[in-house]
């Protein structure tokens, strides 16, 4: 894993926290595409935590094709980053030293105000971008975090991934959603593009996270 210069960046869209807003499609952040999408991947604790650890271990991302380098844990100690409540207001955390913890690949689980590096191509389309892990989620039914855009990507806004054990019905259900604004000229002259691309890392999120994806060797 290659590590560059840590620079103390904030992100590059108003917006925070807005991927978890209830009313997030039918009001999205200005000149923003919404999007959300997603599936149930089984059921029971063993599936969900599962899922969870696979999710703060950045499958999601890696399993779609894209590589991940320049990990930086947050500027402090007392980080702690953002957290929503479910109406997407901002509350403030519930603890404000949060361990570290590492794969067995030494890449640091997904942490609140961490930064990141993410590179490669969806169907031709660039997705890289520098990013902001916003907020982590780890409770007793869901885990998840949010991604916010900092830099060199062509698109600026913010992903948030779910993993949701329902009390109800016992299954798990693993959900993605978005916000998009065009950076690039071309984005913004053809919108379509923004959708397409969004279309395409959800399938690959939602593939890589289901219990029938397996990862390519």
């Amino acid at each position: 894993m290659r590590r560059g210069t840590f620079r103390d960046d904030t992100v590059d869209y108003a917006a925070v926290g807005a991927t978890h807003a209830p009313d997030l499609m039918q009001y999205p952040p200005e000149r923003s595409i919404p999007a959300e999408n997603s599936w149930r991947i089984g059921s029971g604790a063993e599936r969900f935590q599962t899922a969870g650890d696979a999710l703060l271990t950045w499958t999601a991302q890696r399993a779609a094709g894209l590589s991940i380098d320049d990990v930086r844990p947050a500027p402090g100690p007392a980080y702690a980053g953002v957290s929503f409540d479910a109406e997407g207001t901002p509350i403030a955390p519930s603890k404000n030293d949060v361990e570290q913890r590492f794969d067995a690949e030494g890449t640091p689980f997904a942490g609140p105000g961490m930064t990141l590096r993410l590179h490669g191509r969806v169907s031709g389309m660039r997705a890289d971008a520098e990013l902001r892990v916003i907020s982590v989620t780890e409770e007793k039914r869901r885990i998840g975090f949010v991604l916010g855009t900092v830099g060199g990507s062509v698109v600026r806004g913010e992903e948030s991934f779910d993993i949701d054990w329902r009390e109800d019905n016992d299954e798990v259900w693993f959900s993605v959603r978005a916000f998009d604004a065009p950076n690039s000229l071309l984005y913004r002259l053809v919108p379509a593009l923004v959708k397409r691309r969004r279309r395409e890392l959800f399938a690959r999120y939602l593939r890589a996270i289901s219990p029938l994806y397996a990862t390519p060797v």
